[in-house]
């Protein structure tokens, strides 16, 4: 049955977080009547306009500098555990905000690598996202490693049977993506981690196109690593820091390879010679951008508040209601679903495909 614009209406006036639209700044009028791309760059939250402005008359434009020990300075660590309580099921202490998500990526892998010394391959799937494909190829040329490439289905990702084929006790990391930015499919998060495990591999998981959307429970998969951008499903803001997750158990070893100020011990002791700071906090590098932190902030808040489980049930109905009319719609057209179609297997966006060019229709 065709789902037509009554059928629309009713959804939304039965729709939980229906009055959570009104929390986010609407377009202009400019014809502009469904925003189908925030699995590429979420809606800017009122809330985070409000903060902005307190920011720079407030925060930055009366506290100056003394607004770094009053607050600051505890921002990266503090919307880390907020964001791993809400959406990645992660205990306090292991998540952290920190660089673009290339340089959080880069930082996780070389410690990884540098934690199974004797190891020389590293795994991961070649319809990764580009950057994900760049860093490892960066990473192996520069230490010599190999790279295994998993060739998933485009329309899918990776399984635990094509995984199994290419581990090996010469495997060091395995680096993959939770939902596949290509087709929205779901890894077995659980399942993948175990396997590499039981090749001595650590494993590194790519959570952009999951955080916010998709419930997450790295504590419970166990696993070891996982890096994710914020200005998506968490509507922090264009260019926004991404985030890190190191697991306890690694953090008295991991080691990231770019020393900064902030990354230190004793940051404002200002020693010679460089002390990495307990927990997650080891991370870090640079100076937070508190400009972006805030965006962050807020996106986080904005989720805890509506409930990782009622944002995943939305998401599941609008990519569910996508497909029904890509199907009536689009289909006859020449063009194909390039989405798993049961929804337990897809995230929360939808792609389509006309010949071999890619576009999505998110939810």
């Amino acid at each position: 049955m065709t789902i037509t614009f009554e059928d629309a209406r009713a959804l939304d006036e039965q729709d939980p977080l229906a009055d959570f639209r009104k929390r986010f700044i609407s377009p202009a009028d400019d014809g502009i009547v469904a925003y189908l791309d925030g699995n590429s760059l979420g809606r800017p939250p009122k809330a985070t306009l409000a903060r902005l402005d307190s920011l720079v008359r407030e925060d930055w434009g009366t506290g100056l500098i003394r607004s770094w020990s009053a607050g600051w300075m505890e921002l990266p660590a503090h919307i880390g555990d907020r964001l791993g309580e809400a959406a990645l099921g992660a205990a306090a202490g292991q998540v952290i905000i920190a660089d673009s998500t290339s340089v959080c990526l880069y930082k996780l892998l070389l410690a990884a690598v540098a934690l199974r010394p004797d190891r020389t391959e590293i795994i991961t799937d070649r319809h990764n996202f580009p950057t994900d494909g760049y860093v490892v190829q960066g990473i192996a040329g520069e230490l010599g490693l190999t790279v295994r490439w998993i060739d998933s289905a485009p329309d899918a990702g990776v399984t635990a049977e094509q995984l199994a084929t290419e581990l090996s006790e010469r495997t060091a990391v395995v680096a993959l993506s939770h939902v596949a930015y290509l087709s929205a499919y779901i890894a077995d998060m659980p399942a993948l981690t175990a396997l590499a495990h039981e090749h001595g591999a650590l494993v590194v998981w790519d959570l952009c196109h999951s955080a916010g959307c998709v419930p997450i429970q790295l504590d419970a998969a166990g696993v070891d690593f996982a890096v994710g951008c914020t200005y998506k499903f968490l509507n922090t803001g264009p260019g926004a820091p991404a985030f890190l997750y190191v697991r306890e158990k690694h953090q008295d070893t991991f080691r990231q390879p770019i020393w900064g100020w902030m990354g230190g011990a004793y940051p404002f002791d200002m020693e010679h010679a460089y002390a990495p700071a307990p927990g997650v906090r080891l991370a870090l590098s640079w100076t937070p951008p508190i400009i972006s932190m805030v965006g962050a902030e807020e996106g986080v808040a904005l989720v805890a508040e509506a409930g990782i489980g009622s944002i995943r049930a939305k998401a599941v109905a609008l990519t569910e209601m996508v497909t029904s009319l890509a199907e009536h719609w689009l289909v006859p057209q020449g063009m194909r679903i390039a989405s798993p179609r049961d929804p337990e297997q897809r995230g929360a966006h939808v792609t389509m495909l006309v010949r071999t060019a890619p576009s999505c229709l998110g939810g």
